[in-house]
């Protein structure tokens, strides 16, 4: 199963409290901070909700 690469490119201050507590739980902290996470339902459903705020990319 691959990972998925999830890096912040916009700040999450100012956003609704439910973003802003997904970003945090994603484990990141500044814009352009980057987490490797495995590609899985709840992964791609919290992805899902800030999509707008990172940039996603598959590594293996």
């Amino acid at each position: 199963m691959a990972d998925l690469k999830i890096t912040l490119i916009k700040s999450a201050a100012h956003r609704l409290p439910k973003q802003r507590a997904i970003v945090k739980s994603l484990g990141l902290n500044r814009v352009s901070s980057s987490v490797v996470k495995p590609d899985n339902a709840a992964t791609r459903g919290a992805i899902f909700l800030i999509a707008h705020l990172i940039a996603v990319e598959e590594v293996k």
